[in-house]
Parts: C-alpha cells; sequence; structure tokens
C-alpha cells in the first residue's frame, strides 16, 4: 500500500536521499524545505514524479498535512551552518520539533527524529553507547546543535510517554556522500573540494583525533529499517559506521584517490572539537539487523566522483 511520507529538509544532503529511496519504494513522498542549507537542485530530478511534491516551509512555523509517516530531518548539521545564525539553528531543532510531534499527534502518524552523535559532545566514553548521556558544553560554539537536539530528543520521548506518539529516534554519526554541500566545513567534502581544487588540505589541531565515517545510502538503510520497526521501539538507536580513522589518515587517503599534489597544512583545533567519535551499533545490528555495508574506500571514490561534477 502506498504511503504518504513527509520528509522535513527533504532537499538537504540526507533528506534528498531519503525521498528518492522512498519515491522508489513506491510512496508518496512530501518535501519540505526552506533552503537554509538544503539546494533545490538535490530534488529537482524528482519534481517531474506525480508522487512527489516540493514545499517550501520554515519548520519553525506551524505545518498541516495528512501524512503516515514523517522524517523530521531539518536542521543544519555542518558547523559552518549552524554556528552561522545559532539561534536559528536552536529554534529549528526546537520548534521544529514542537511542530511536527503536534502534527504527528493530531494526524496520527508515525515520526522519526533526525538526531546526532553531537548529544554525546566530546565522549568520555568509547565507542559511545545509547546509554550514555554525553560531556557537552551547554554555552559553547556547538551548543545551538547539540544542545538543540538534545532537547527534541527530549520532547520526542515526552511526546511519547504523554501523549502515546509513536515516535523513532536516530542518533547519526558523521555522514557523506553525493549531494554534500562543497562549502558546509566537513572533513569529507573539505578535503576533497581542497584535494581537486589543488589547494592545501586544512587539518585543525595534530590530526589525530579520530571519526567515524559512515556512507549516506547506508544512513538512508538505517533510518527507513528505524521507521518500520514496530511502536515499542523508541531508539534511540546509533546509525553509523564503526570503523574509526583519524583525520591525517583521510586527508592522505583523498589526496591518493584524487591524484592531488595537495599539501597538508595544520591549524589550531576549534572549541569543543571532540577528540574521539565512534557509534558502538549493537542495537542496531539486534534490533534492526542493520550495518554499514559501504567501505571507507569505495564510499569516497563515488563521492570524488559527484565532486569533480561541480568543484
Amino acid at each position: 500500500m502506498k504511503k504518504k511520507i513527509l520528509v522535513t529538509g527533504g532537499a538537504g544532503f540526507i533528506g534528498s536521499h531519503l525521498c528518492e529511496r522512498l519515491l522508489n519504494e513506491g510512496n508518496e513522498v512530501i518535501c519540505l524545505d526552506n533552503y537554509f542549507t538544503g539546494q533545490k537542485a538535490n530534488v529537482a530530478h524528482l519534481i517531474g514524479n506525480p508522487y512527489f511534491e516540493l514545499i517550501r516551509h520554515d519548520v519553525t512555523m506551524p505545518f498541516f498535512i495528512e501524512a503516515d509517516e514523517i522524517y523530521n530531518m531539518a536542521c543544519p548539521a555542518s558547523p559552518i551552518h549552524y554556528q552561522y545564525n545559532p539561534i536559528k539553528t536552536i529554534k529549528t531543532s526546537v520548534m521544529g520539533a514542537v511542530n511536527m510531534l503536534g502534527l504527528a499527534k493530531r494526524i496520527k502518524a508515525k515520526i522519526l527524529q533526525a538526531s546526532t552523535s553531537e548529544v554525546y559532545g566530546d565522549p568520555l566514553e568509547h565507542p559511545q553507547t545509547e546509554e550514555y548521556w554525553g560531556h557537552v558544553n551547554p554555552i559553547g560554539l556547538r551548543a545551538c546543535y547539540d544542545e538543540g537536539k538534545r532537547c527534541a530528543e527530549a520532547l520526542f520521548i515526552n511526546y511519547h510517554r504523554q501523549n502515546n506518539v509513536r515516535i523513532k529516534i536516530m542518533r547519526i554519526f558523521n555522514t557523506y556522500g553525493p549531494k554534500m554541500h562543497p562549502n558546509d566545513g566537513r572533513v569529507v567534502s573539505n578535503f576533497i573540494v581542497q584535494a581537486l581544487k589543488g589547494n592545501d588540505i586544512t587539518i585543525y589541531g595534530d590530526g589525530h583525533q579520530t571519526r567515524s565515517f559512515q556512507y549516506v545510502d547506508d544512513l538512508v538503510e538505517g533510518a527507513i529499517r528505524l521507521m518500520n520497526t514496530g511502536d515499542e521501539i523508541t531508539g534511540p538507536i546509533n546509525i553509523g559506521n564503526p570503523g574509526e580513522f583519524t583525520i591525517l589518515e583521510l586527508a592522505e587517503k583523498v589526496i591518493q584517490m584524487t591524484g592531488s599534489k595537495s599539501k597538508i597544512v595544520f591549524q589550531p583545533l576549534p572549541s569543543d572539537d571532540p577528540m574521539q567519535r565512534q557509534p558502538n551499533i549493537s542495537k542496531a545490528k539486534e534490533i534492526l539487523h542493520w550495518e554499514p555495508k559501504i567501505a571507507l574506500d569505495e564510499g569516497l571514490s563515488r563521492t570524488i566522483d559527484f565532486f569533480k561534477t561541480i568543484v
């Protein structure tokens, strides 16, 4: 049976991949975006599809529609974008959650929150399990995003407890792939763009901090599997790739794969930048029968091919 699915932030990097996948599975998709960081170009190829609808709207304002499921993906997710307008970032996370949960309650829809590994802050536990409460600076430069997403999780669980709203909370770890914004300041897109242009590759800190990178198709698969679980599964569930790499290893890999002559240069580390980030995905494996399938080399190769078309 064809489901009617609302995707907020649907013209963003992850949202656009999700919209495409949901359409391919035979659903009707309503894509909501205000284009603060999303781009119409990401979904332009879907516009002729009779089951795809694109609506310009800001989730901080109430929105009314009939739908069976809601994926709440709307929020700037890269440090450059979320620190550009920190108040807007907090409002998007918190008021966006209030508005979408209110909608889900009224229309009895199932709703998934795209939360983030940033709720763990600069973690004192490694790798991070869903039971870890985090180590976050509530007044730091990244707090607009970290605390906005933590508040959104609190809203989701309380709408569930108080109003029986059917919720899912997914904690997303570093994700990369085609359609990333070339100027979003994320490490994968930064390194690829710098390498393709032959510019110096900028590493903040000594490059020994680690990250775990998952390819966007793996994330979309995890999101859909979580949405399709029974109502007793609320999450949070970590969706990420536990393969851990230093930032220096990533830079060297990108240089080698692009055949670039770029040199690596080091800059001071920004404040509150976490030193380690790696998901424990035991719950995703057990509950969703999910684990990432696409290795870093393959995913980087596809992402480099995409950036070659736009840089």
